[in-house]
C-alpha cells in the first residue's frame, strides 16, 4: 500500500458491500443492461440509502461553499462516494451512453461506438500492449474497454473495481462474448490493492483514477504492482492549467463535474504530471488529446448541437441532450419511479447526470477541463 495515503483510506468491507449489492440490485447484474436492468426489481429502501449517502456531499452546495474542510471530508469517504455513485448511475450510463463509460475523440462520419473503440485501441497502441501480457485495468466499469482492448491486443486483463454490481455486469458481458478465459475481475479499492508487488506487465486506467482522493496515492499503488520495466497508461480527467480556483465561475463548473460524476477531488494537469514523476515513473508521453484539431469536439454528444451531426442516424443521440429531449427524459424517469417500475431516486440521479453534462460542456468549451489527458509512464527496470 502506498505510504503517502495510508492514513486517509476507508476500511474495506467486502462482505458489507456484497450484501448491499444483493439488497439493491438483486439479480439484475445478470440481465441485459440499461433500462431493462433498471426495471428489474431494484430495492427502494437500499436505493434510497445509496442516494442519501451520495447526495449528502452535494445537496444545496455551490462553488462558493467549497471550503478545504468540505473537500477533505469528501476525500476521506472517496470509496463509499464512488461505490454509491455507480450503484445509482450504472444503469443510466448503459442506457444513455454505452458499455464504455468514457469520452473519446471523433473523426468525421465516425459512428459513436466506433469512436469509443478507437480511443481504447489508441491507448493500447501507445502502451505497446500485446498478446499474452498480464494487464491490470484500474476502475474497469462494466468491462467495455477491457473487452475491446483484449480483442485488439490479445492481452490477458484483470479488471479492478470497488462496485460489486459493475463486476456482475462485466462478468456477464465477458461470458457472453466468450472472453472469460482472457478477462477476470477483482473487487477492491484501487488505493489499497491486494496484488503483490511487481505483479503486472502493464496497467491502464480510462477516466477512472479521477475518483482517487489523491493522484499521488493511486499512481503510487500502480507503480508498486507494476513489474520493473512495466508501463502505465492513463486517460485522466483534469482541470487544465487555465483553471483559476479563485474564480467563482470556474469553481462552480468544477463542482458541477465532481457532483454529477462521483468525484471527491479533481486536480489540475500540473498536479497530475508532478504526481507521476514523484512516485517514480519515467514519463514517456503526455498530451491533452482534447486539444487535437478534430472536426468534432469530445463533448459534442452532450451538447445537443445539431451542427456536429454527420448523419441522420445521429439525430436521436443528439435529441436526447437538447432541452426538449432532457425534459422528456426527466418526465420518463419520474413516471417510471412514480408507478414503481424504477427505484425511488432515479429521477434525481438522472437530473444530477444532466447537471454534470452541462458543466462538462461549458468547461470543455472554455478549455478549463479535459477528460483525455494522456500520460504514459514506465517503471524503471532497475
Amino acid at each position: 500500500m502506498s505510504s503517502t495515503t495510508a492514513q486517509q483510506l476507508e476500511m474495506e468491507d467486502k462482505e458489507r458491500d456484497r450484501a448491499f449489492k444483493e439488497a439493491l440490485h438483486g439479480k439484475s447484474g445478470q440481465v441485459r443492461g440499461g433500462t431493462w436492468a433498471m426495471l428489474n426489481k431494484k430495492n427502494n429502501a437500499a436505493n434510497s440509502a445509496a442516494l442519501d449517502e451520495y447526495f449528502k456531499h452535494w445537496d444545496e452546495r455551490k462553488g462558493e461553499d467549497e471550503t478545504e474542510e468540505v473537500r477533505e471530508a469528501r476525500k476521506k469517504e472517496y470509496a463509499t462516494l464512488t461505490r454509491h455513485y455507480y450503484n445509482l448511475a450504472t444503469d443510466l450510463y448503459e442506457q444513455g451512453w454505452a458499455q464504455s463509460f468514457h469520452f473519446c475523440r471523433f473523426a468525421k462520419n465516425e459512428p459513436f461506438k466506433q469512436a469509443l473503440a478507437r480511443h481504447e485501441h489508441y491507448l493500447a497502441h501507445v502502451m505497446g500492449l500485446r498478446d499474452g501480457m498480464k494487464v491490470l485495468d484500474v476502475g474497469c466499469g462494466v468491462g467495455g474497454p477491457a473487452r475491446e482492448i483484449c480483442k485488439f491486443s490479445g492481452a490477458n486483463i484483470v479488471g479492478l473495481n470497488n462496485n460489486d454490481y459493475q463486476i456482475d455486469r462485466a462478468t456477464y458481458y465477458a461470458e457472453k462474448e466468450g472472453l472469460s478465459d482472457k478477462i477476470s475481475y477483482v473487487k477492491g479499492d484501487f488505493m489499497q490493492m491486494s496484488f503483490e508487488d511487481n505483479s503486472f506487465d502493464a496497467v491502464y486506467a480510462i477516466e477512472a483514477t479521477v475518483h482517487a482522493p489523491t493522484l499521488e496515492g493511486i499512481y503510487g499503488e500502480i507503480f508498486r504492482v507494476l513489474k520493473p520495466g512495466g508501463v502505465f497508461g492513463v486517460y485522466e480527467w483534469l482541470m487544465t492549467d487555465k483553471y483559476d480556483d479563485s474564480d467563482a465561475h470556474h469553481r462552480d463548473l468544477r463542482l458541477g463535474i465532481e457532483q454529477g460524476d462521483g468525484i471527491s477531488n479533481m486536480c489540475t494537469v500540473s498536479v497530475a504530471l508532478e504526481a507521476m514523476k514523484k512516485v517514480g515513473f519515467e514519463l514517456e508521453v503526455n498530451e491533452d488529446l482534447a486539444d487535437r484539431p478534430d472536426p468534432r469536439p469530445w463533448y459534442w454528444p452532450l451538447a445537443g448541437n445539431y451542427t456536429h451531426m454527420d448523419s441522420v442516424w445521429e439525430f436521436l443521440h443528439i435529441f436526447r441532450m437538447t432541452k426538449v429531449g432532457r425534459s422528456l427524459a426527466h418526465k420518463f424517469c419520474g413516471a417510471l419511479e412514480y408507478v414503481g417500475l424504477a427505484p425511488k431516486g432515479t429521477q434525481k440521479t438522472a437530473d444530477s447526470l444532466a447537471y454534470a453534462a452541462d458543466s462538462l460542456v461549458a468547461a470543455g468549451e472554455e478549455k478549463l477541463f479535459t477528460p483525455m489527458y494522456l500520460m504514459v509512464g514506465r517503471k524503471p527496470s532497475a
